[in-house]
């Protein structure tokens, strides 16, 4: 039979389970400005009834129900959102860098512009111009010699300036690496803290979102995939059997060649990132995947245990993929990169137009050679025997800067110190068709077509980086929808729990009133 005493456990558990509730709610708004923070609930569950179903329960009519209790308590959070936002996260990662690494070459190029390379050799030529009217002007000479020098020190401050940008391109990636290997390891060290509590049958909430929100900083680093281990035990689970419990996170870094692994979740070991270089070309070679190695006292040394992966297959995506693109790398053989091409094309160019100049510059007569009536040619670039690196080596020779006689301005023919037919010669250089980089080409167009590559490049990573942020935006506002504190739902709730802890408490009266009657109430008739 019933306990006399059953309406008041009823209504105790009823407050109880409403107590509960509102301190969740508390929790929930007090949490509501924390980021990861993901909004929570109490599942209610109706404790088990009076009687049980049993061979030997008591002969009594019926069924009564003994009331409430507060069971799990769960995040409210879809995991097909969580994909969709990782997955947005890794392409804003690539774009993003990849523009503010282009953006950085338009200022460091600085086109167009009054002060840009363009304008820089347009005043050259027309300093050259200048002089083939007036040959024997010693101040057009000296013009033609500071347009020179103007010219080879443009050259030389964007070639350093780029690899400048490029030197911190490099010091980026190995943060991002240390961030990387940070992050898997934070998440490993959660991964085993989940696992102790999990069995026992409990939810680590705070746990979960600690571990979420470095999920999502991790995708924006590289492309991943998220996989989930059990822990087992008594881990919760739902009223139709699925686990509450998530496990323990299994992370595999995803490339167009397949999956390699980051974090076991079965072992509880982290597989780090080492980028190599070759430093002899400035240049990424290889990236090793694989757990650190230990010195002798137990000590992680800066070195990973793995095989190289070529660079050329590590196309996963994300701020590592996007920043190895920018600074450069090595593959079969060729050099990919959006700093060395713009240095290649600098040194092509410069090397091209040093070589033209300098060679119709050797068939004219300067005037130190007319007054000695002997042709001893001059240069009048120096520091370019070779393309590579001409852009950083090229200055104005020596002895055009001692002396502005040795100017050719004369024609090849002509021995006359009022010739300017040399002078109009190197003037048209700029016009000439020249092999630049294995394509016929002018200067100028060469260089025009090298800006435009880089403006249209800056184009497409500024439209990408505004498209993939609009739609990791959206997916984030669906999650938030779903994920988030809203302050208005929780004081509902609130009211709601507090109504009911009221009625529970009120039932409790109304009770202790029953009890009372028929404790001190009964058997009292006829006195």
């Amino acid at each position: 039979m019933i306990s006399t005493f059953h309406g008041l456990e009823v209504a105790k558990r009823g407050m109880s389970a409403q107590q509960n509730a509102l301190y969740v709610t508390g929790n929930n708004i007090s949490n509501a400005n924390t980021p990861g923070y993901t909004r929570q609930r109490v599942n209610f569950e109706q404790t088990e009834a009076f009687p049980p179903p049993s061979m030997n329960r008591p002969q009594i009519p019926g069924q009564m129900g003994t009331g409430v209790k507060a069971g799990s308590i769960e995040r409210i959070r879809e995991g097909f959102l969580d994909v969709q936002y990782r997955n947005e996260s890794t392409k804003l990662g690539y774009w993003e860098t990849r523009a503010d690494a282009l953006q950085k070459m338009e200022e460091v190029m600085n086109e167009p512009s009054e002060s840009g390379l363009s304008v820089v050799m347009d005043q050259f030529w027309q300093s050259l111009q200048d002089l083939s009217i007036n040959p024997n002007n010693s101040g057009a000479r000296s013009v033609v010699r500071q347009r020179g020098i103007a010219v080879a020190e443009t050259f030389n401050y964007l070639s350093d300036t780029l690899k400048g940008v490029q030197s911190d391109l490099k010091s980026e990636i190995d943060i991002s690496v240390k961030e990387i290997n940070s992050l898997l390891n934070q998440i490993n060290n959660i991964n085993q803290k989940i696992a102790d509590v999990e069995p026992h049958g409990l939810l680590p909430n705070d746990l979960y979102d600690q571990r979420d929100l470095l999920v999502d900083q991790l995708s924006s680093l590289v492309n991943i995939s998220v996989k989930t281990t059990p822990t087992g035990g008594m881990s919760a689970a739902k009223p139709d059997g699925t686990p509450m419990a998530l496990g323990k996170y299994t992370i595999e870094l995803v490339t167009a060649n397949g999956s390699r692994p980051l974090l076991s979740g079965d072992s509880n070991t982290v597989n780090e990132f080492k980028v190599n270089f070759d430093d002899t070309i400035k240049m990424v070679e290889s990236i090793t995947i694989g757990p650190r190695i230990l010195d002798a006292n137990g000590n992680p040394t800066d070195e990973v245990n793995g095989t190289p992966i070529d660079i050329g297959s590590f196309n996963a995506g994300g701020k590592l993929r996007s920043l190895v693109d920018s600074y450069g790398y090595e593959t079969a053989g060729n050099v990919k990169g959006l700093y060395p091409d713009m240095l290649h094309k600098l040194d092509q160019m410069a090397f091209q137009f040093a070589k033209e100049f300098n060679s119709q510059h050797e068939s004219g007569w300067d005037l130190a050679s007319i007054k000695a009536e002997v042709k001893s040619p001059k240069t009048f670039f120096d520091g370019v025997s070779t393309a590579e690196g001409a852009a950083s080596k090229i200055k104005l020779h020596q002895h055009i800067k001692d002396s502005l006689d040795h100017i050719a301005s004369a024609g090849k023919d002509n021995m006359s110190v009022g010739d300017g037919a040399n002078a109009l010669l190197l003037a048209v250089v700029k016009n000439k068709p020249l092999t630049i980089d294995g394509q016929s080409s002018t200067i100028q167009s060469y260089y025009e077509g090298a800006i435009g590559d880089m403006a249209v490049q800056s184009q497409e990573a500024a439209r990408m980086t505004n498209n993939s942020g609009i739609l990791q935006q959206s997916v984030e506002e669906r999650r938030q929808s779903v994920s988030s504190v809203s302050l208005d739902e929780e004081m509902t709730n609130m009211i709601k729990f507090q109504h009911a802890y009221n009625a529970a408490a009120r039932n409790i009266t109304i009770v202790d009133e029953m009890l009372d009657k028929i404790i001190n109430g009964m058997g009292t008739g006829g006195r």
